[in-house]
């Protein structure tokens, strides 16, 4: 009874859903002019004349694109408790991700209404959404298993109540009580700061816990459920959780992972959903039971806006407004929020895959890419190059990052190449084979990668290198950043973070 009252309450929001998809411009313009409507009286809408209404092309004109690192400034009065500068009020809450371009911390202002009207509005449509695809899977009848990161004292205000931590943990210290009814493990296991402590006392848990629903990144959801498995004395995790039904996904492309959890999980009863939630907001979900396109949410509090491909460098870059991006095309993600962020460069790139409704596929990072020899590999191009590399020899990949090797290298290469590094779960039954197929897929699916590689002329195939199992999450513990949705960057055109594994490794 619990779960169909649950169902029912979720599914009321079908039909916003349906409404955005009918009527996305619609959806846009009233969530940008709420935006300047309230913000119009903090420092930055003064600056900017948001009381002056202006129309998305004024605003375009007005409000500079920026990058953290030109936004933080505000960002310091705000975290120092200053109200009032990029979004009404005083902010409590900052999301900590992964460091910039000067090795910093990102500290991104999570307001009450982003909390709210973004990320739990979104959580909630995701479950309506998963309900309707998969009525029979009673999602609602158990528990959602969700891995999150933790939160600590604000360090700019440290006897004060304001925190900064991972996302995931901000978002789950402040559910709603039906909400936190719903998930497992509980807070204090959940938000515990040191990661291996967490994953042990999560699993001895949960594995008593009538879990139907997974939601996290896959890459520490298979050490958690590895784990269960484990202590479990099962065969997978089948055996442990029989009504398992669902994993919601995101921070990573999952094709490398898919295999993996076909083995932990051999039940064709189970479904996956990719979701799209950073610390900035939650941008879109998977609503269609066989496509792994994302619809992108139009009534969440942020307002879009895209930069084309040949704008990434610009210092002054060009927008597009929703209404006229084009198919196939390679966007960088322009944001502005309910939480004060305005024409913020978030760093991901995407594709449209469809205008309507409008879905996407995310393609990269603006920062994280092949690009030493006009070669423009996107971290889309990788993922499905490595699944068929995985396909193609058995193989299962825990994870990995790659880097140019340079003409100039050490090594006195007279041509460039790319090199791999790659923690395997399941070693490739050929390690050549792993790389030729690795190499051709790319060939077909990058027209400028194959124009390098013709005839071995400027690139030649690629060398993948095994590294031995824990390389990347030693590497991140040195980093402070083993846990929560931090992650080792895919691509890369330094050479800086392979230098520094291989060095981990030699010592």
């Amino acid at each position: 009874m619990i779960s169909n009252i649950l169902t029912w309450a979720a599914q009321r929001r079908l039909a916003s859903i349906d409404h955005f998809r009918q009527h996305p411009l619609a959806a846009q313009q009233q969530v940008f002019e709420g935006l300047l409507h309230t913000a119009r009286d903090t420092a930055w809408g003064r600056q900017y004349g948001y009381a002056e209404a202006p129309s998305r092309q004024e605003f375009a004109q007005r409000v500079p694109v920026s990058s953290y690192e030109q936004l933080y400034p505000h960002l310091e009065r705000m975290l120092q408790g200053e109200a009032d500068v990029l979004w009404p009020g005083t902010t409590m809450w900052f999301a900590k991700s992964s460091g910039t371009t000067n090795a910093r911390s990102k500290y991104i202002p999570v307001s009450r209404q982003s909390l709210h009207d973004c990320h739990y509005r979104a959580g909630r449509d995701m479950v309506a959404m998963a309900t309707s695809l998969y009525p029979e899977a009673d999602v609602m009848a158990g528990k959602t298993l969700s891995l999150g990161g933790t939160h600590t004292a604000n360090p700019f205000r440290p006897h004060t109540d304001s925190r900064v931590g991972d996302v995931s943990a901000v978002i789950m210290q402040n559910l709603p009580a039906w909400a936190e009814f719903l998930r497992t493990p509980p807070l204090e296991l959940a938000l515990l700061d040191e990661w291996e402590e967490k994953i042990e006392r999560i699993a001895r848990h949960v594995q008593y816990i009538d879990v139907t629903t997974l939601a996290g990144v896959p890459t520490w959801m298979i050490v958690l459920l590895r784990r269960v498995v484990e202590l479990a004395g099962a065969a997978n995790i089948t055996e442990v959780w029989p009504n398992l039904r669902l994993f919601l996904h995101g921070a990573v492309a999952f094709g490398p992972y898919r295999e993996l959890f076909r083995q932990l999980i051999p039940s064709g009863q189970m479904r996956y959903l990719e979701i799209y939630n950073a610390s900035e907001g939650y941008f879109a979900f998977q609503d269609q039971p066989d496509c792994e396109d994302m619809l992108l949410l139009l009534d969440h509090g942020v307002y879009y806006e895209f930069i084309p491909a040949e704008e990434f460098e610009a210092e002054h870059p060009r927008t597009v407004l929703l209404e006229d991006v084009e198919l196939g095309r390679n966007y960088a993600l322009v944001i502005s929020t309910n939480a004060g962020l305005w024409r913020y460069k978030i760093g991901d790139t995407v594709r449209f895959t469809c205008l309507a409704p409008y879905r996407i596929r995310i393609s990269g990072r603006t920062k994280h890419f092949l690009n030493a020899f006009g070669e423009e590999v996107v971290i889309e191009n990788a993922d499905a190059a490595l699944a068929a590399a995985c396909a193609a020899t058995g193989a299962l990949v825990r994870d990995f990052t790659a880097a140019p090797i340079y003409f100039s290298s050490t090594d006195g290469a007279s041509r460039g190449g790319h090199q791999w590094l790659v923690e395997f779960m399941q070693a490739p039954a050929d390690e050549r084979q792993f790389a030729q197929v690795l190499d051709e897929t790319l060939r077909q699916l990058n027209s400028d990668y194959d124009a390098k590689r013709y005839r071995d002329i400027a690139l030649v195939v690629p060398i993948v290198q095994a590294v031995p199992a824990g390389t990347f999450e030693r590497w991140l513990a040195r980093k402070g950043k083993l846990g929560g949705q931090h992650k080792v960057p895919r691509l890369s055109n330094s050479r800086d973070i392979i230098d520094e594994i291989l060095d981990q490794l030699n010592n």
